[in-house]
């Protein structure tokens, strides 16, 4: 078995070499945003949002912390910090899994199949359990007001970098996360 090192840095080149577009933080390798498109055939089919990943010293045997920086409508991400629920990132990561793995299944499995019941955003989970339709146009919504390309570009200007991260701490106690609509 490789080194932690070895192995986050060969999950960051696996994931450099996709299709994503890969954004080092502080020219580092620990700490980047990922630009991260909306599953086809869902509702958030043709947003586009930026994903702050940050690489514990201990990957892959502890898991990324993973957090969205442009606003999504969704039960399981908070919608100011842009902390993600997500078990099997939070709870029962494995070192079998990689970055890949978050970005071309466990992301978009949370955003096609949406748990209501454990939520961050309650209001997007109660609106989803109340009327799934009128649930999936302000999905839409949202996709069409913080979700586009030029969104994604943006919002790294909006955001300091001690934001909130997956776990939903942040490096300063008296900062709050995100911010609030216009």
């Amino acid at each position: 078995m490789s080194s932690p090192s070895k192995r986050r840095d060969m999950d960051v080149m696996k994931l450099m070499m996709s299709d994503y577009t890969v954004e080092p933080i502080n020219d580092g390798i620990n700490e980047f945003n990922v630009e991260f498109h909306g599953p086809k055939e869902s509702p958030y089919e043709g947003g586009v949002w930026k994903v702050r990943v940050e690489l514990p010293d201990a990957y892959p045997y502890k898991s990324p912390s993973i957090g969205f920086i442009n606003k999504i409508f969704h039960p399981n991400v908070d919608e100011l910090s842009g902390s993600v629920c997500l078990d099997v990132i939070n709870q029962s990561w494995s070192p079998m899994f990689d970055l890949l793995n978050v970005f071309e299944v466990f992301l978009p499995q949370l955003l096609l199949y949406p748990n209501p019941s454990d939520p961050l955003n309650g209001d997007a989970a109660s609106l989803m359990m109340k009327d799934k339709a009128e649930y999936e146009q302000k999905v839409r919504e949202y996709c069409d007001r913080y979700a586009k390309k030029q969104d994604a570009d943006n919002s790294v200007s909006d955001e300091s970098d001690d934001e909130a991260y997956s776990d939903g701490r942040s490096e300063s106690e008296d900062e709050v996360a995100g911010h609030a609509d216009p």
